[in-house]
């Protein structure tokens, strides 16, 4: 039976249908009026009646109740509608087609009401709203048997949420889609309704709802637009180590709080962060340790000033004690915070992180910011102390001792002798 759904995709929804087919897993970072949700609505159709197994089953979730049904149900009746035999439940929001397969609408208000559950395919709309539970403990148990797809679409909402979490996965695993569409890049919605939009809703909602920005939302953000420009780039990816390589590390160490480590190799002018550890509450000898089981060849070990500083209990300098456990640090000058911020603004470009291993860091990168004063409407010098602070501090120094070293350790040019005079023996 041939069966025709009147639904054209636009060229980007089209070349998107196409990826969806070679992709299991899938976050799609699409602004609004993009056409997302009709374009997984229909994705869900094609998969429902091209399925030869037995009751296939396939589920679009939303964050409420009231959401979904409101924003899926009317799409899906419309376009499944026209394939004969196909019946709608109006109060189980649920699609029965005529070989068996099904879709529901679900809410995933309440993860637990979901149990039990299989699924051929999944798709989860404004995954930002969701509890992160829903899908490690429910939904991707649900699809294994079956082996099914899972799909994730929203818009950011900062970087607290499971959205940002699976995206971030996305870009280091190559089983899985990361898709982002910007509004300014697909010219699907006219520059004059974006510029009407931008004046009423600010540049920080705009560029959220409308750029993907996953940052707009923090205020006096320092990196994080070098992040994005990093992400938009492929540098934010799978960075395997070079043995060939050696392994430098920059370290903040922290005095009764976190200690921050950044491994990191340079290849030309580029810079390889492959790895980054952070921890609490830890003695000096838990972080020498570390270091000394992973299977990298070492270069230099870079630490702040602040190394130098003598310890009352023993009497020592952490450098001190440092050396004596097999770690020889080379430390670093002394400069103005705000001259830190600049040679990481200048160095970060060049920086390519491993997506996985560095996920903190690049979080962290990304969070970083100064805040708002109010009153005196401007920013404040010093950035927010948080959970960002010892992981940007590690990349400060990191970039100092780029910028700072290397002329640093270059040994003076030699030059030979060569004011040679000849003599003629008489």
């Amino acid at each position: 039976m041939h069966i025709q759904i009147p639904y054209t995709p636009r060229p980007l929804q089209a070349k998107l249908h196409e990826d969806l087919d070679k992709h299991r897993f899938a976050v799609l970072n699409c602004h609004r009026r993009f056409g997302k949700t009709i374009l997984v609505i229909l994705h869900l159709i094609k998969k429902a009646l091209t399925n030869d197994k037995k009751n296939p089953r396939y589920y679009l979730i939303g964050p409420t109740f009231v959401s979904i049904k409101r924003v899926c149900w009317d799409y899906l009746k419309q376009y499944a509608g026209c394939i004969p035999g196909t019946t709608f439940n109006e109060t189980e929001l649920r699609c029965d087609f005529p070989n068996g397969a099904r879709i529901t609408l679900m809410s995933g208000e309440d993860p637990d009401r979901m149990r039990g559950i299989y699924a051929d395919g999944i798709c989860v709309d404004e995954v930002s709203q969701m509890n992160p539970k829903l899908w490690h403990e429910i939904l991707r148990p649900a699809i294994s048997d079956r082996h099914g797809f899972a799909y994730f679409i929203s818009t950011p909402a900062g970087m607290s949420n499971i959205f940002y979490d699976l995206y971030q996965y996305a870009l280091s695993d190559p089983k899985w889609l990361a898709y982002t569409a910007k509004a300014s890049e697909t010219n699907l919605v006219e520059q004059e309704e974006l510029d009407a939009a931008k004046a009423q809703m600010g540049e920080s909602k705009f560029l959220q709802e409308f750029e993907c920005d996953w940052v707009a939302n923090v205020t006096g953000s320092i990196y994080g637009n070098i992040i994005q420009k990093l992400e938009d780039n492929k540098q934010i990816t799978r960075i395997a180590y070079d043995p060939s390589l050696l392994v430098n590390t920059a370290w903040d160490l922290g005095y009764g709080d976190n200690t921050a480590i950044i491994f990191f190799q340079q290849v030309g002018n580029q810079i390889m962060i492959i790895d980054f550890y952070e921890n609490n509450k830890e003695g000096l000898p838990h972080y020498v340790q570390y270091i000394k089981d992973k299977d990298y060849v070492y270069d230099e070990h870079y630490a702040p000033h602040d190394i130098e500083v003598t310890e009352f209990s023993n009497g020592k300098t952490r450098r001190e004690i440092a050396y004596q456990l097999g770690i020889r640090f080379r430390i670093l000058p002394k400069l103005p915070l705000e001259d830190g911020i600049h040679n990481l603004k200048m160095v970060l470009p060049k920086c390519w992180f491993d997506a996985e291993a560095t996920k903190p860091l690049v979080a962290a990168l990304r969070h970083h910011h100064r805040k708002f004063n109010d009153k005196m409407r401007i920013f404040s010098a010093k950035p927010v102390k948080d959970f960002s602070s010892h992981a940007c501090d590690a990349a400060r120094y990191m970039a100092i001792s780029l910028s700072e070293l290397p002329r640093q350790k270059m040994a003076e040019q030699q030059t030979a002798e060569n004011d040679y005079a000849i003599h003629t023996e008489k």
